[in-house]
């Protein structure tokens, strides 16, 4: 038994609508209609075509690959970079597979269209292949400076080039490769089907379509940010029915739809409205993403912008003082002087005067009368714990937090509660605190936790890289914990048994930024911190000490002399115990790049290298050239 589902009926047969007032008139219609028969009154069908899209230009880009791939904008713009200026294809060397990604261009090359085209036609058929080149109109303010942003060889398909790109970078180029193809393929055919069910003075309608001929669908099908409900209902698949069918009546269900507001801009939908409203350009819309971001201005929960106190205060302040800055069409206005004057259409000083002039007018009222975004402070309904006084939102240092009114007879302070995340979890609970606290917001929630160094209370901190705990009897106990992006918090230092050569002070393992190490246990106060050892002593004539791992301010492993800074060899390649078989050099250095691994001298003059040497294998004696090697300091 098939089912057809309509939608609302529209209006009865004499064209008069129908005004539900309540739900008591609404269960009295459901009522009526449940008493009619539903005769198929008329089924109409129209080939309808969906055409291709245009190749990506950057703005488009992000908005697909956040909407399909679920990357930030500046994600996609480092992955496209990284495409743009070179792949290593086995034997080929570096390769750039897409052309320039910062363009408002949908214009293609002559050459890549007829290759496309060729590429079409052999891997598709005639079917798929449009009569002629395709060619689609760049928006009015386009610079047009570069093309569209499309594989640089569309014969190099995604699948040839997987094994050499990681598995972001080949969903990025997938989705550039399988656009550029659909934009030179024929149409989508659909048959829509409308079906007109009279039952009594009531007419419903169903509408669906089925699809006939995929054309560039084959390939490619853009993304959409809301689906509504026509799309859903477009693309419903119907039964077959005549007309003056009689249908068997499943139910007549009544439902109250209310106005909602339009959702909150996911970065596709603020770069769409960026680009519609003509603000900023196409390499600029990363930074404004990351900027607002970083400022604290925003909060993302699940994927979505939601303004935070800063945000607004901020919003505010700056809309009252520069008025015409924040103007949408003035923004606008601004972008298209400039390229007027990059056309020669304008001058610049008599851009320069229309901006200035009111701007330094506005720049010194500001300074007299505007107030510090982060003085502000924000009332809220929460109350202070300890002395009942209202709670307000204040700025620190290290973003914004809850403090007490009472602000210095009292110095409570909380962490502000934040939206849930997508597995239900609480971003930062509202946790309390009195002890230790600072109006900073330093200090934010004390833990059902003792320092296992001096036994006092563990409170909830934010510092410069987030939360942690900390000791709340600082400074005389400088202990602290970190707390992981997931909310976990690290396992307790352990205390071992050596000494720190530097006081005499236990050594202790403890969890950073960067992972596992062995410090003192009078850390930061004694910065000594025990390096893992190699085992293999400095290359450097006369210096006694032994090469260790280390890390980078950004967390990568290197390898350096335990002597630094008094002395600096340092390599970025993993020391392995081999003597060099040619010139008996202490160690060898093992290289990993996307061609395999190769293990090359430490001494640079030397020149040995063998490549693709798995772990554990003793290296050939002959020399082989040298292609690129760092030397050993």
């Amino acid at each position: 038994e098939q089912t057809v589902k309509t939608g609302g009926f529209d209006q009865d047969i004499r064209k008069n609508e129908i005004l539900i007032a309540d739900e008591a008139q609404a269960k009295a219609l459901v009522a009526e209609a449940e008493g009619q028969k539903f005769v198929v009154r008329d089924v109409t069908t129209k080939e309808r075509k969906r055409n291709p899209v245009p190749p990506f230009i950057t703005s488009k880009l992000q908005q697909e690959a956040a909407r399909k791939l679920g990357f930030a904008v500046k994600k996609t713009m480092q992955l496209a970079q990284k495409l743009y200026e070179g792949v290593e294809i086995g034997a080929e060397g570096a390769v750039g597979l897409i052309t320039y990604m910062r363009t408002d261009s949908t214009r293609v090359s002559e050459t890549a269209l007829g290759e496309v085209r060729d590429f079409v036609g052999a891997q598709y058929g005639p079917a798929y292949l449009p009569e002629k080149a395709i060619h689609y109109r760049s928006k009015k303010d386009a610079q047009d400076a570069h093309e569209a942003i499309r594989p640089s060889d569309v014969a190099r398909t995604p699948d040839q080039v997987a094994r050499y790109l990681n598995t972001e970078e080949l969903k990025l180029y997938r989705l550039i490769w399988q656009r550029f193809v659909a934009s030179q393929m024929t149409p989508a055919v659909f048959d829509q089907t409308t079906i007109d069910i009279e039952a009594g003075r009531f007419l419903f309608r169903a509408t669906g379509s089925v699809l006939k001929f995929d054309g560039f669908l084959r390939v490619y099908e853009e993304g959409r940010d809301e689906k509504s409900e026509e799309e859903d209902e477009a693309a419903r698949k119907l039964p077959l029915v005549e007309a003056g069918e009689t249908l068997k009546l499943n139910a007549v269900t009544p439902e109250q739809h209310f106005t909602e507001p339009p959702p909150r801009y996911t970065e596709a939908t603020l770069v769409k409205m960026l680009e519609e409203k003509g603000i900023g350009r196409p390499s600029t819309y990363a930074a404004i993403m990351t900027t607002i971001l970083d400022r604290e201005y925003v909060e993302k929960h699940e994927g979505r912008f939601h303004p935070t106190a800063l945000g607004t205060t901020v919003n505010d302040l700056l809309v009252a003082s520069f008025d015409d800055l924040f103007n949408e069409s003035y923004t606008a206005r601004m972008e298209q002087e400039l390229d007027e004057i990059e056309d020669g259409k304008m001058k610049w000083t008599t851009a320069l005067h229309g901006f200035y002039d009111k701007f330094k007018h506005d720049l010194k009222n500001a300074e007299q009368e505007m107030k510090a975004a982060k003085q502000q402070s924000i009332p809220t309904d929460e109350v202070c714990d300890n002395c009942s006084s209202p709670m307000v939102i204040k700025f620190g240092r290290f973003g914004q937090f809850l403090a007490c009114s009472n602000y210095p007879e009292c110095r409570t302070t909380r962490e502000i509660a934040r939206p849930a995340t997508a597995n239900g979890e609480d971003g930062a609970a509202a946790k309390k605190s009195t002890a230790g606290s600072s109006a900073d917001g330093t200090a934010a929630a004390t833990e059902e936790e003792a320092c296992d160094l001096c036994g006092k209370p563990m409170a909830l901190k934010r510092g410069r890289f987030g939360q942690f705990l900390g000791c709340t009897g600082y400074p005389e106990c400088r202990n602290i914990r970190k707390i992981s992006r997931t909310g976990a918090v690290a396992p307790a230092p352990v205390l071992l048994d050596e000494t720190c050569p530097v006081d005499g002070a236990q050594l202790v393992r403890r969890h950073g930024r960067f992972g596992e190490f062995v410090s003192c246990a009078n850390y930061p106060t004694c910065k000594y911190i025990k390096r893992e050892t190699t085992g293999l002593a400095c290359t450097r004539a006369g210096c006694r000490g032994e090469i260790v791992v280390k890390k980078s301010k950004r967390g990568k492993a290197f390898y350096g002399c335990s002597e630094y800074p008094q002395c600096e060899v340092v390599f970025w390649d993993k020391p392995i115990a081999t003597p060099c078989p040619q010139c008996n050099a202490p160690f060898l250095l093992e290289k990993t790049t996307k061609k395999g691994t190769s293990r090359v001298c430490v001494r640079e003059e030397c020149g040995y290298r063998a490549d693709d040497m798995p772990p554990g294998t003793q290296p050939p004696t002959e020399k082989r050239a040298s292609s690129g090697r760092r030397a050993a300091p």
